[in-house]
């Protein structure tokens, strides 16, 4: 019997899981990846109806007529189109499948775009990110799981910037004072040390539940207008760390949803530096997931809407539409951005800095000059920033010192320096055993491509007889130990 191209797609369990299916996945292959599906009778009329890529641009991915997928958002169509089951989904970098949705009562249906609106009310903005966490929290898996709304970065920040400020409107419930907010900020500050400590995944949803219980009643309670600012805006700070912690988690789609209720919070808390800062970090996820155009554009709108922006702040802005332009290829651009972060930078005084931006200090702008010369192909100059970057390194950010040191990495087996470069990626594993995130197993995996261009000669498989000993080797090349 012919199926129907609108057919769910099954492919064996065990398929999935065989080797030449695990390094198509580790390697991200799009070509081959469709030319193994239609090893199961799936026809590329089928593949396009699955996956919302046309027939022809299919065709020529399994012919090699045409440049790899890069963005990760379309990986994850691909990967719902195909039905993935959560190992293969893993192994492709992608967040694991979800339960179905759980019953929920009479009239609390979660919508699929929760979240991906900028809310025009304080109330509204309250009820929506309320409503977000308990989804997170019950694991609701179009809101958990979903992919990334592209048009939602556009319409948020475009709304941020053409919003009116309006204030927390007080309730009936519990009086709430300054001693409540400053209960949201250190309890925020502890979740945030322990993100940086051992990434994302490790007490996310200990920190949604905070959220959900404690400020959810903050939020409904009685408070003054100063109060109420002050209130908003913590809690524009634990949703913007809430969608670190996600985005960290390789829960893309979420991450998303709580940048924009943080955005909507924070304009809400009258806080408009935070809310330029928040833009920043939407512009920092886009360019992780491959969509750099986006990415450099909300970099901008985080500049055009923060024209009191301290210099510090003026500085990370500049520093991510570089590192959306590095990754466009840009060189000139990138460039020309860099030129700006520095010039601001150097009229910083960390005394003016807001608590949650002083931590941008020499090491993290050279960080960021590493990351953007390591993209545009000059490893020379990618190696002098990311060995800068260390340098004053202490662990209190052990996430941070890891990307850098993969970055070195990456700069030395670009420079042809293999050997130097495996001694650094075999130190940046052993920084990131109690690191639990998927960016961190996402830089691992971009340095095993590098090694793979070389060969299997006794230097790599020194390597990676050693690298199997990690965790985070593991997760970005399973099968391999």
């Amino acid at each position: 019997m012919s199926r129907s191209p609108f057919d769910p797609i099954e492919i064996p369990d065990e398929a999935w899981r065989r080797e030449s299916t695990q390094r198509i996945l580790q390697d991200r292959a799009a070509g081959p990846l469709f030319g193994f599906a239609q090893k199961y009778g799936i026809s590329q009329t089928r593949l396009g109806a699955a996956t919302g890529m046309g027939q022809g641009r299919i065709n020529d991915l399994i012919h090699g007529r045409r440049g790899n997928i890069t963005a990760l958002d379309s990986w994850e169509r691909i990967a719902e189109g195909l039905n993935m089951p959560s190992h293969a989904r893993m192994t492709l970098g992608l967040a694991p499948q979800s339960p179905p949705d759980m019953d929920l009562a009479p009239g609390q249906s979660i919508p699929a775009d929760l979240g991906l609106g900028f809310p025009t009310s304080s109330a509204d903005r309250a009820e929506t990110t309320t409503r977000l966490w308990n989804a997170d929290l019950k694991d609701v898996r179009h809101v958990v799981n979903g992919s990334v709304d592209v048009q939602a970065w556009s319409d948020a920040s475009l709304k941020w910037l053409l919003a009116k400020t309006i204030e927390p409107s007080s309730s009936n419930g519990r009086d709430v004072g300054a001693a409540d907010v400053q209960r949201v900020q250190l309890t925020t500050e502890m979740f945030s040390q322990m993100d940086n400590r051992f990434g994302g995944g490790h007490a996310r949803h200990a920190l949604i539940q905070f959220l959900a219980t404690d400020v959810t009643q903050l939020m409904a309670g009685q408070f003054t207008d100063e109060i109420g600012g002050e209130l908003f805006s913590a809690v524009a700070e634990a949703t913007l760390l809430a969608a670190w912690m996600a985005y960290d988690s390789g829960l893309h789609g979420l991450a998303q949803r709580y940048f924009i209720q943080a955005l909507a919070l924070a304009e809400s808390g009258r806080n408009r530096l935070l809310a330029g800062s928040i833009l920043d970090a939407m512009s920092h996820q886009a360019t992780f997931i491959g969509r750099f155009e986006e990415a450099a554009n909300l970099a901008r709108a985080a500049q055009v809407g923060t024209k009191t922006a301290t210099p510090t702040l003026s500085a990370h802005f500049y520093a991510m539409e570089a590192r959306a332009l590095a990754r466009l290829g840009d060189a000139r651009g990138c460039d020309l951005a860099l030129s700006e972060a520095v010039k601001a930078f150097e009229r910083r005084n960390p005394e003016d800095d807001p608590e949650w931006i002083r931590y941008f200090d020499e090491a993290e702008l050279a960080a960021e000059f590493g990351h953007c010369f390591r993209d545009l192909g000059r490893p020379v100059d990618a190696t002098a920033y990311a060995t800068q970057s260390l340098g004053s390194a202490d662990g209190t950010y052990q996430r941070s010192d890891f990307f850098a040191t993969m970055v070195l990495a990456d700069a030395h087996l670009r420079a042809g320096d293999a050997e130097e470069a495996c001694q650094v990626a075999l130190n940046a594993l052993r920084l990131g055993e109690q690191l639990k995130s998927a960016r961190c197993v996402s830089y691992v995996r971009e340095f095993s491509a590098g090694l793979d261009g070389i060969g299997p000669t006794p230097l790599v498989r020194d390597f990676t007889d050693q690298a199997t000993e990690f965790g985070l080797w593991k997760q970005a090349r399973p099968g391999t130990s």
